[in-house]
């Protein structure tokens, strides 16, 4: 499967806070993959040709983003598990431009850009750790400056191209 993705550059505090979270509450992909903005969701391996192109033709400069609030995202019943997301205010526009130049027809959800900091066993363990986030960790500013075409395979990630956004 292919992935693009949006990699934020944050403050050193900010960038290790959600490296700790991730760690912590999304460890099945946090030694894959660090804090970023997914763009595109995995497409198969035959889109490779299509994404490189929209990647080169990407006439997007460098954004600042600003995370300022917590979304759970709760999985269809009978799961009782959760997703904690980071949601920006800030950069959002861009990032949703990003999103609809990448996917040429849209996909079976609304996309909203987040940064997703765990998977809880409950609803409520979510609940409870976005309420110590909010306190604790937010707001989080930062700039988009690159965007990566990844290929997820069974031991890891590997980038195919990568693009700096054009000051």
């Amino acid at each position: 499967m292919l992935y693009v993705v949006a990699w934020p550059v944050l403050a050193e505090a900010d960038d290790t806070a959600l490296r700790r979270l991730r760690a912590q509450y999304h460890a099945r992909d946090a030694d894959l993959i660090g804090p970023h903005f997914t763009l595109v969701f995995g497409t198969p391996l035959s889109d490779e040709t299509r994404l490189r192109s929209a990647l080169d033709s990407v006439a997007v400069r460098p954004f600042w983003f600003m995370l300022d609030r917590l979304v759970r995202h709760d999985l269809a019943p009978p799961s009782r598990a959760a997703y904690l997301y980071a949601v920006p205010a800030d950069g959002e526009v861009e990032l949703t431009q990003l999103h609809e130049t990448l996917n040429p027809a849209p996909g079976p959800e609304t996309f909203e850009p987040h940064i997703t900091l765990g998977l809880f066993g409950h609803a409520v363990e979510a609940e409870q750790i976005a309420r110590i986030v909010q306190r604790q960790h937010l707001p989080m500013r930062g700039r988009v400056e690159e965007l990566a075409l990844l290929r997820r395979e069974s031991d890891g990630l590997e980038t195919l191209a990568s693009v700096r956004l054009a000051p």
